[in-house]
């Protein structure tokens, strides 16, 4: 199996309007792509379509030449933290990933690995509705390593951690990159993103406007968000 995410040619249409317009770009395996972009730019839109929650008017969009709707047990193959941990409150994370572990043939034995991980296991009999912002990340994150599956794909994954979580997280990040797994964040955090990322894509307007190694989209420029602002604000 391919171990590169690809996105080829993917359009996308909402009530007539262009929202994607033929973007492409690879987040290749032992590295870590950001992929950047200001609100309603088509970050989100493009993440749907990669995990099934959407279809592109044309193009594809596959994990290792596969799309997400194929798997019969996706988070072997794909874990992801998007558009929030969806459980009920009342529920205790025991129960959840119980759960989420027999929808998708994974042992229980693993829960207990996966919390210890992102450093929730005193929270495990912990009711979901009570986490706190930063351990309900923790939780996401839990949940995408579950199958330990060979693609990352993380939305906002340093959102209500406290810097020692950020700090966790740097050093979370690079190992499972090391480890040659694929991730691909998004992120509004830049300063975070320039401290982690290999390889950067940044939309705007439902184009790719810039892709490639970070030093080399960065230009010699001081920092990623000057980038990011010179190309999002009719810097080109």
């Amino acid at each position: 199996m391919e171990k590169n995410i690809v996105i080829a040619n993917v359009c996308k249409q909402h009530k007539k309007i262009d929202v994607l317009k033929n973007i492409s770009f690879e987040a290749k395996s032992g590295r870590i792509t950001a992929f950047l972009g200001p609100n309603g730019a088509g970050k989100s839109s493009t993440l749907r379509i990669l995990l099934g929650l959407d279809r592109p008017l044309s193009g594809t969009a596959t994990f290792g030449s596969e799309q997400y709707r194929h798997f019969t047990f996706p988070l072997q193959f794909v874990g992801s933290s998007f558009d929030g941990i969806a459980g009920t409150p009342s529920r205790s994370i025991k129960s959840h990933l119980k759960i989420i572990a027999k929808s998708n043939n994974i042992p229980n034995q693993r829960i207990s690995e996966v919390l210890e991980i992102v450093n929730l296991s005193s929270k495990t009999n912990s009711k979901l509705g009570t986490l706190s912002l930063g351990e309900g990340q923790r939780l996401g994150i839990a949940i995408s390593l579950m199958g330990n599956p060979q693609f990352l794909v993380l939305d906002e994954p340093t959102n209500g951690l406290d810097p020692m979580g950020i700090k966790w997280f740097r050093n979370f990040i690079r190992e499972q990159a090391n480890e040659g797994k694929t991730v691909l964040l998004s992120s509004h955090y830049l300063s975070e993103i320039e401290a982690v990322a290999d390889d950067v894509v940044i939309i705007n307007n439902g184009q790719i406007i810039a892709s490639g190694e970070l030093h080399t989209v960065m230009q010699n420029i001081e920092s990623l968000e000057d980038v990011f602002f010179m190309l999002t604000e009719g810097g080109i």
